[in-house]
């Protein structure tokens, strides 16, 4: 009885800690944007489960700024492999800033795509915050 409550306690503490995990690695800051900051919110892959290897696909980021910040690149890793940057063309920078690219996957499988971008800001060229999303690619 006593190691049934002891593994029940053990699994309840770790279930925890993966939830407080996968939290934290979720959240966007909260606070106030900096003079010129650009902070990307979230990302989205529309053909998510249909993407095929070495066609291209449109990755959504939704961004807030300060002003309207020169946005340089966006880099994407595939679950670890990369990062691969690309010349970002179309920005939105209307009351909820959008940012598409065409990306391709060199790999068939299931990925967690991270996505960046490299932005001017007061003269220098800085990384934005990473946001994440689910894909699987086919062949």
């Amino acid at each position: 009885m006593v190691l049934y409550t002891m593994s029940t306690r053990i699994a309840f503490l770790v279930g925890i800690i993966g939830l407080f995990l996968v939290c934290s690695c979720a959240t966007v800051p909260k606070e106030p944007l900096a003079s010129g900051e650009l902070r990307l919110l979230s990302m989205q892959v529309p053909m998510k489960g249909d993407i095929k290897v070495n066609f291209p696909f449109v990755v959504n980021i939704n961004f807030e700024a300060d002003g309207k910040p020169e946005i340089r690149t966006a880099c994407f890793s595939f679950s670890g492999d990369g990062p691969y940057c690309l010349k970002v063309t179309d920005v939105n920078y209307g009351p909820s800033g959008l940012i598409k690219v065409q990306v391709r996957a060199k790999n068939a499988g299931s990925f967690a795509l991270e996505g960046y971008v490299y932005y001017l800001r007061d003269g220098k060229v800085q990384p934005t915050n990473i946001v994440n999303s689910q894909i699987r690619v086919i062949p």
